[in-house]
């Protein structure tokens, strides 16, 4: 079994991320459709949405083929402003070629427990029977406390083995109840994306890629390729 690889990318600024990134998921999307007809990505939200409604119009891949899911996702109304997949519709669908029916979005109405179970079925019908779910590729946010997806520093959360996707009804961030892919899968994946910009991020980049102190973000190594795409305010430690 290959041995899980890191990769840190500083580039110039905030546009090369945008670039980087988009040719990172070509690259993947091309092979994956190529070799078995369908690409598992997962998303986040914050800054991962501008940079994607930047980046991947820019692109010739066959979205057609794309199956989305979310990292995490707050349990709120689709026309919320809070909810990750409102932000995807508002900004890519019909900017390229996703349509909505591609996402696989959380059921509305129903409590934080009852959501990610329901993901977890949900999740259950993409990939072989019985099996942890491995995604080609998963674009993970970093938060200023170090958290990713909705996994926070100190949270139980970090130490569950055996759910597929966990509730979360607690989350320091508002808002409070969230669903969130657990590290299980996470580290299943076969491609973790990182990307940040600016400076507000150096310290914290620093803290994980450098110190390696034990963060949420810290403990994400891909079965495949952890990559970070920083640019040089975020990077500067790496430089």
């Amino acid at each position: 079994m290959a041995t899980p690889e890191k990769s840190i990318k500083v580039v110039k600024d905030r546009d090369e991320v945008v670039a980087q990134l988009a040719d990172l998921i070509k690259q993947v999307s091309d092979e994956k459709t190529a070799s078995q007809g369908v690409f598992n990505i997962g998303v986040s939200g914050g800054s991962l949405v501008g940079f994607l409604k930047e980046g991947l119009p820019k692109i010739q891949t066959d979205f057609s083929k794309w199956r989305v899911f979310f990292c995490d996702e707050r349990v709120v109304p689709e026309d919320s402003p809070d909810s990750t997949f409102g932000q995807y519709k508002q900004h890519l669908v019909g900017r390229v070629g996703l349509k909505e029916n591609q996402f696989v979005r959380i059921k509305e109405g129903i409590s934080a427990d009852a959501a990610a179970e329901d993901y977890s079925r949900q999740m259950a019908r993409h990939f072989p029977q019985g099996a942890l779910p491995k995604f080609d590729m998963l674009l993970l946010g970093m938060g200023p406390d170090g958290h990713t997806c909705s996994l926070f520093p100190g949270h139980k959360l970090l130490e569950e083995k055996d759910k597929w996707v966990a509730a979360i009804t607690d989350s320091p961030k508002p808002p409070p109840s969230r669903i969130t892919l657990t590290f299980p899968v996470i580290n299943n994946a076969l491609y973790c994306v990182f990307a940040a910009c600016g400076k507000e991020k150096a310290d914290m980049v620093k803290r994980i890629l450098v110190d390696e102190e034990d963060l949420p973000a810290t403990r994400v190594r891909a079965s495949g390729s952890t990559v970070w795409i920083l640019d040089r305010e975020a990077g500067q430690a790496k430089l």
